[in-house]
């Protein structure tokens, strides 16, 4: 019995090791790369100052600090609530994984095809797809639409001259639900200087929730994909596809994809009425009668 019980508590002294280690190791792949690794340093700091306080009976000092050290709880919660929200998500996205996800049935072929719509033309776009956690707050901040998901509809918002190419389109489903959304950005120190307002919105709503955010750059036509406060830049539209197939865990059948078309002097709208001319159906014009010349 003695043998029995020294070995149960060792099993469960591992045990708890083991997920002690696990959760900061969770942490600090979170934190990685975040704004929040700069603040964890400065904690750490704070708390060695706190030790040295202890040890070398730095009356003052260890007083002041004592004082506050009961509202160091809130404060963490208010400086890590944008992490602790980013990781209570993921956690619960985990979770949920056996259970599929919202998004299965629907088709997203449409944004693979207006995607490289935009790419060809160098047409500034930013497409959000909604999955397990609402975007309710940044659809009302839009202006509503509530209409099918067509690769038509896309090209026509983000159309150059019209009125609701700025901002963001927000998909629920297979449904646009609004268009001209405004999106928090990124607030992450380390991204790169060369990302613009549209790539760091995509990276703050996907920082925020578990939502798949496709961004064309205006400036070079790079196609890219946020995921999780991640960025992946210059994606191919097959890569596209992949990933979004991937990540929305169903298959996605290639498509036929539009032949690009050189610019022309009447504006980047006439290219875009172009393309979307090709994407319909042409029928076989008759040969109307009599219309052949005679010598």
């Amino acid at each position: 019995m003695p043998m029995f019980t020294s070995w149960s508590q060792a099993a469960w002294a591992a045990l708890d090791i083991l997920l002690v280690a696990l959760l900061i190791y969770q942490l600090l792949v979170m934190i990685r790369g975040t704004r929040a690794a700069t603040m964890l340093a400065g904690l750490i700091v704070v708390a060695v100052i706190f030790y040295l306080a202890r040890m070398g009976e730095l009356i003052t000092l260890n007083w002041v600090i004592s004082r506050m050290l009961p509202y160091v709880v809130f404060a963490l919660i208010v400086v890590f609530q944008s992490e602790i929200r980013h990781m209570l998500s993921d956690l619960g996205r985990r979770l949920s994984f056996l259970h599929g996800s919202t998004a299965n049935g629907d088709s997203y072929d449409d944004i693979v095809l207006a995607a490289n719509l935009f790419s060809q033309h160098q047409t500034g776009a930013l497409i959000v797809i909604e999955r397990e956690i609402g975007l309710r707050t940044h659809i009302e901040s839009g202006v509503p639409l509530d209409a099918r998901l067509s690769y038509d509809l896309l090209a026509t918002v983000f159309r150059p001259s019209a009125p609701l190419h700025d901002g963001a389109v927000i998909i629920q489903k297979d449904r646009i639900a609004a268009a001209a959304c405004f999106l928090p950005l990124s607030m992450n120190p380390l991204l790169s200087t060369q990302l613009g307002t549209r790539h760091r919105a995509a990276i703050g709503i996907t920082e925020e929730t578990d939502a798949i955010a496709v961004v064309v750059s205006e400036e070079t036509g790079a196609i890219s994909l946020a995921l999780g406060g991640q960025i992946e830049r210059d994606l191919s539209v097959d890569q596209l596809r992949e990933r979004l197939g991937s990540e929305l865990r169903r298959y996605m059948a290639p498509v036929t994809l539009p032949t690009a078309i050189a610019h022309d002097e009447e504006g980047p709208d006439s290219t875009l009425d172009s393309s979307l001319q090709e994407q319909a159906p042409q029928k076989d014009p008759e040969p109307a009668g009599g219309s052949e010349r005679q010598p």
